[in-house]
């Protein structure tokens, strides 16, 4: 039963306990996790917002080889991916701090985990086919 709860879920859920204020005031997606002097000279940062993005990028890889397994309950998990990705949309449009890059960039990742889902179940079932003539 938890197999079937899309991944995708936990970056929305996170994000929205930043939203609510439960990750400290201001905007937690802006605070510097680390730091690291580069060769070049540079310093490249990496933000809460950014380990949030790559979460879900992680997520994403492991939701697409969900979809290529191939089981009974596949038309379930599409149809949870895509209420997950009908609750970013709708959030992204409808709640003032939603507009934000990282939660963009979040719905963007779960619109190619839908996406990805319906054409990998696609290829696969067209594989099953078989023509008698």
């Amino acid at each position: 039963m938890l197999a079937r709860i899309p991944l995708l879920i936990v970056p929305f859920i996170v994000f929205n306990l930043g939203l609510a204020g439960a990750l400290g005031d201001g905007d937690p997606w802006a605070a510097t996790i680390f730091s690291m002097p580069m060769i070049s000279g540079g310093l490249w940062t990496l933000s809460a917002g950014d380990l949030l993005v790559l979460s879900g990028l992680a997520l994403l890889l492991i939701e697409i080889v969900k979809a290529s397994r191939g089981y009974d309950s596949s038309v379930t998990d599409h149809m949870l991916s895509m209420v997950v990705f009908v609750a970013f949309l709708v959030e992204f449009l409808l709640v003032r701090g939603a507009a934000h890059p990282v939660f963009f960039i979040l719905m963007a990742i779960t619109l190619v985990d839908v996406l990805g889902g319906f054409v990998v179940s696609l290829r696969g079932a067209g594989r099953d086919v078989s023509y008698n003539r």
